[in-house]
């Protein structure tokens, strides 16, 4: 599909254009000449748009589409579509909407059946699990965590038990609080990676236990600088309780309805056959509130 190519409803094409996070050689030549072709660029800082553009020698007319304006100024962009006009939606680094402005405009396009579609390229957090050693079969994007503490300690409690690898944004004067903060809830020696500054001069991935890696960061300042993801992996339950099967759960939750969770668990193992140990940690575990 071209840029160039008019629809057969009339109405322009709305591009997701990704743009590199840093090397400007990763580009792709599609991206390169549907921004050149396009009669508008939607980005999301404008001045910063400019220098990549004039990099490769692109004139097409920019237009702000940020978080402060995109509710409000989307309509001027899908008049322009509307009018059979192609118009580009970038952000400053990546693939736009992940962490990024874009959402309201490409809803505002759907539902005036404005054909969308994306252009694929760089993309901080699959950049970062490719590379970080840790499951990549299932895992859950939580962009940046929240600034203050409470709410941080709160959004980490929330996925604590999640078995799938967690990835998050996190900005580096941050940085430091944040794993802290994981430190606390997830636990010292959860497996860890700090992506930081990919594709850059300064690129750094390094593994290590979360103590380990607050540690690490703590004592060089230069790790607390640029743009990071981390990545932890997923929960992984005790030996112990891997043991307890579901019917095993059933029961002994039926009978901590009633009873402590020292006295539950070995009528549990009675009835069950499952260690008495196992259950009791498990009870200790899952005990209610």
């Amino acid at each position: 599909m071209s840029a160039s190519t008019p629809q057969l409803n009339g109405l322009g094409t709305l591009y997701v254009v990704a743009t590199p996070i840093g090397n400007l050689d990763d580009i792709s030549a599609r991206a390169l000449r549907i921004l050149a072709e396009v009669s508008l660029i939607a980005a999301e800082d404008t001045r910063h748009s400019t220098r990549l553009l004039q990099h490769f020698g692109i004139r097409t007319p920019l237009a702000a589409c940020h978080e402060h304006n995109e509710r409000e100024e989307g309509g001027r962009f899908i008049t322009r579509l509307l009018a059979g006009d192609d118009v580009a939606l970038i952000s400053d680094a990546g693939t736009p909407l992940i962490s990024d402005p874009g959402y309201h405009l490409v809803r505002q396009a759907r539902a005036a059946n404005v054909t969308v579609v994306p252009v694929p390229g760089a993309c901080a957090l699959i950049a970062g699990l490719s590379a970080a050693g840790l499951p990549s079969d299932r895992f859950v994007f939580e962009g940046f965590l929240p600034a203050k503490q409470a709410a941080r300690c709160t959004r980490l409690t929330a996925v604590q038990h999640d078995p799938r690898t967690l990835i998050f944004y996190e900005a580096p004067h941050r940085l430091l609080d944040s794993v802290a903060d994981m430190c606390d809830v997830f636990g010292a020696d959860r497996p860890a990676v700090l992506a930081r500054e990919l594709t850059k001069t300064f690129e750094t991935i390094k593994d290590l236990p979360l103590q380990q890696m607050h540690d690490w960061i703590a004592a060089d300042v230069n790790q607390q600088r640029g743009e990071c993801v981390l990545l932890i992996a997923g929960y992984q339950a005790p030996v112990e309780a891997l043991e307890v099967s579901l019917e095993a759960q059933r029961v002994l939750m039926l009978l901590m309805a009633e009873l402590p969770p020292k006295r539950a668990a070995a009528l549990a193992a009675e009835i069950t056959g499952v260690r008495k140990n196992a259950l009791y940690q498990w009870a200790l575990d899952n005990k209610p509130a």
